[in-house]
């Protein structure tokens, strides 16, 4: 069975990478794995996965090599820099890139490989965090050709319960803007309205029960509104940091496309303030300290 398996290459093993990883195991697919910090491959080495220390060498081992990564400057990186993928892609081999880039840059950089290596590009950016990503059920958005997706879709269809191809290259990054323009405005509205039932005395962790299956609930609401009312910040599942990288992203993509997009450049400016204050690396559920009225000790 192994054998008519593609073989997997997997560049970033992080809070989204490492479970992904897992399930790309136990469906038996032959792994090989890196990571900038080795140290974070070592219960996927454990788990029956291969380690390499470059990115390049993971295309020794590889039919398809998979990223995800912190943004468009480490792509770029380690695609391109030093011991890059680009130094090991072969002309059939395929990258797909599930972290979420600028849109612009995305085309400029499967372009690149295209031209110098002739290796394929998907840009899949992937919606459902840390739990959608242990439990198989994320929502992955794709743009590239549709013969290249047709070949990767079950090894997709093993980290995702949605695969929809959303265009040429470049595309699946644009779904991914707009989802974040939504969860980031979502998160923001959230946290106000958190702020403003404890102050107005109703007990906040009720509202997620209450408003459940109406026109206000969602998945952000949900998961969001009982972590707030709680101040339940840890475990960190994702990050500020991430929320505001991805508002900056779609709103220079907006300017770039001459379409106005003021609440999420609104939300960016909110989530920047926020960050300044320390909250950088934290979960977006610290995003009501912003709205609740200091205490005495405070």
């Amino acid at each position: 069975m192994m054998s008519t398996l593609p073989s997997l290459g997997f560049a970033g093993i992080g809070l989204m990478g490492l479970p992904m990883c897992r399930r790309l195991l136990a469906a038996g697919y032959p792994l090989t794995v890196w990571n900038r910090n080795p140290a974070k491959c070592t219960a996927l080495v454990e788990a029956g996965a291969r380690q390499v220390a470059s990115p390049a060498q993971l295309c020794e081992h590889a039919d398809i090599v998979m990223l995800c990564l912190a943004d468009t400057a480490v792509v770029r990186e380690v695609v391109f820099g030093e011991g890059g993928i680009a130094e090991g892609a072969k002309n059939a081999q395929l990258l797909v890139d599930f972290s979420s880039l600028e849109p612009t840059a995305t085309r400029e950089l499967a372009a690149q490989l295209a031209q110098r290596t002739g290796m394929g590009w998907l840009d899949a950016p992937v919606s459902g965090g840390v739990v959608g990503a242990e439990a198989g059920s994320l929502a992955i958005m794709v743009g590239g050709a549709a013969a290249d997706l047709e070949r990767v879709r079950p090894v997709l269809l093993s980290l995702g319960q949605r695969v929809t191809h959303m265009g040429g290259v470049g595309a699946g990054q644009v779904t991914k803007a707009c989802n974040q323009m939504i969860v980031a405005c979502n998160a923001l509205v959230i946290a106000e309205v958190v702020a403003l039932a404890e102050q107005a005395g109703v007990d906040a962790s009720l509202l997620a029960e209450a408003l459940a299956g109406g026109f206000a609930d969602s998945k952000p609401l949900q998961i969001l509104a009982p972590q707030m009312a709680e101040s339940r910040f840890e475990p960190i599942k994702w990050h500020v940091r991430t929320l505001l990288k991805d508002l900056d992203t779609a709103v220079k993509f907006s300017r770039e496309q001459g379409s106005a997009t003021p609440l999420s450049g609104l939300a960016a400016q909110l989530m920047r303030l926020h960050g300044a204050q320390g909250y950088l690396a934290q979960d977006p559920a610290t995003l009501v300290q912003m709205y609740r009225a200091p205490t005495a000790t405070d």
